[in-house]
């Protein structure tokens, strides 16, 4: 009887975890369908707009670390309720919003609140599941991130197409009112107590947050300032400067901290476990990629082709349905075929993408969507193999005390992919639709600039790749 009531309760709270994971990724996703939409009802700026997808990015990048260390010595439960109580309050700014400035600014405050509540949730599953039935937990997990992140553009063009072209967009964020009410409600009743002080660390590193925080505003900043456009400013990138001092100042005060027998806010020791430390980084150079497709291939087919934006978003289902499928497996076979899972998800994304380019060059308009769709399927099944494989890999060897911490890292070289990606991706196609629209014409330009991207997205996907080989290369010699 204790053991059915304990998995019962297991399971309620681990179905809290997926909604609101569901809820923050749907937000990040669906989004980007509604940019032609704001940028007709707020007249703004491609920096503006820029701002709009990549500035939640940064803030969410922002907040992961010290809420996920917060979580870990607090509450998880605590520090999740009131992420999620923000990010409904942001969401509702979002949709009052009369100006592209205030917005932005709604995004920035709908960011900052995803980074506190996504790695409670992370913190949680490691929490509540051990062994073999974390690993399906995280497939599962896995496999609800890939349905959300590829639904959210078909729900974002649907929602517009509800609401109408000019203020359809509000409607993306209206929704995120009634379900964050319930996801708050619903965390309050049915997630577990925080064990997290029972190991006695209470202590807040103040000064490491600051330096962190220094370090990622200006690591991401120069890439969320890129548009393409000819505003683009060049000294955007001395930020990098003010990067790398802060972050060799954030690695020697944690070094101190901890020999000081105190608790920072990012433990550099976690580096050490190689296998945390090459699944961050496939995850990160991931994430560059993938946002971006999705991005590149909306603005293809409203700006290009001229679909509304409930079709264009409507392309992304095969790859949510493929990716949440191999997710589940993925989570199954982890267990028995380790690394070589996440190298073959990487193989075939990286095909998919290609057809994806090969697809946007039928000579019949009509049949392009449909083909996009078909290759969809391919970029699918390999991208839900790496995704909770990858993340089930990267946390298997972290103590349970850091897992708040360590899933924060994950998270956060998400955002950072993200926001690097999208930048290089849409300053590339935004560069090539403004070089070649006078000569070409619209149609072929925007053709063009769709190929280049793509072109751009599977660089950065290959750089995963290669990340991913090291890995498998490290785990052979470790089991040699």
């Amino acid at each position: 009887m204790e053991a059915a009531r304990a998995a019962r309760e297991r399971r309620r709270g681990f179905a809290v975890c997926i909604a609101v994971a569901t809820l923050t990724i749907l937000d990040l996703s669906k989004v980007t369908v509604g940019v032609p939409s704001i940028e007709s009802s707020l007249k703004a700026a491609p920096s503006e707009l820029q701002l709009v997808v990549a500035g939640f990015a940064l803030a969410f990048g922002l907040a992961l670390i010290p809420a996920g260390r917060l979580g870990d010595l607090r509450s998880r439960k605590r520090m999740l309720i009131i992420g999620v109580v923000l990010f409904t309050l942001a969401s509702a700014l979002c949709a009052l919003a009369p100006t592209i400035e205030l917005l932005v600014v709604a995004r920035i405050a709908q960011g900052v609140a995803a980074g506190i509540q996504m790695p409670q949730v992370l913190g949680i599953i490691q929490q509540l599941f051990q062994g073999d039935d974390r690993a399906r937990a995280f497939g599962t997990f896995g496999a609800t991130v890939g349905l959300a992140t590829a639904l959210g553009p078909a729900l974002g063009g649907l929602l517009i197409a509800i609401g109408g072209p000019v203020d359809g967009w509000r409607w993306m964020f209206w929704m995120n009112v009634p379900l964050g009410i319930a996801a708050a409600l619903l965390a309050m009743r049915f997630l577990p107590g925080d064990g997290a002080r029972k190991h006695g660390r209470t202590d807040l590193d103040l000064v490491g947050t600051g330096l962190l925080g220094i370090s990622t505003v200006s690591l991401m900043l120069p890439f969320v300032l890129t548009t393409g456009g000819p505003e683009d400013d060049p000294r955007r990138w001395l930020w990098l400067l003010l990067f790398a001092g802060a972050a060799a100042g954030l690695l020697g005060w944690e070094r101190r901290y901890v020999k000081q027998g105190r608790s920072p806010v990012l433990d550099v020791r976690l580096f050490s476990i190689a296998s945390y430390r090459n699944g961050l980084l496939v995850v990160t150079a991931y994430y560059a990629g993938l946002p971006a497709l999705f991005l590149l291939t909306t603005l293809f087919l409203q700006q290009g082709l001229g679909l509304p934006p409930v079709f264009a978003g409507m392309v992304s289902i095969p790859y949510a349905v493929a990716a949440a499928g191999t997710a589940w497996l993925g989570g199954r076979l982890i267990g028995r075929y380790g690394r070589r899972v996440v190298l073959v998800g990487l193989v075939v994304a990286l095909g998919g993408t290609g057809l994806i380019a090969a697809a946007s060059t039928h000579p019949t308009a009509a049949t392009v969507p449909w083909l996009i769709a078909a290759a969809m399927i391919v970029a699918g099944l390999g991208g839900g193999l790496v995704i909770s494989p990858n993340q089930t890999l990267a946390l298997a060897e972290v103590p349970l005390p850091d897992a708040g911490l360590a899933g924060s890292m994950t998270q956060v070289g998400q955002r950072v992919g993200t926001a690097l990606g999208v930048a290089v991706v849409l300053s590339v196609f935004l560069g090539t639709l403004a070089r070649r629209s006078p000569v070409t014409g619209e149609s072929a330009a925007y053709h063009d600039a769709f190929i280049l991207g793509l072109a751009a997205t599977i660089c950065l996907m290959a750089v995963a790749l290669v990340f991913s080989l090291f890995d498998l290369k490290h785990g052979r010699r470790r089991a040699g």
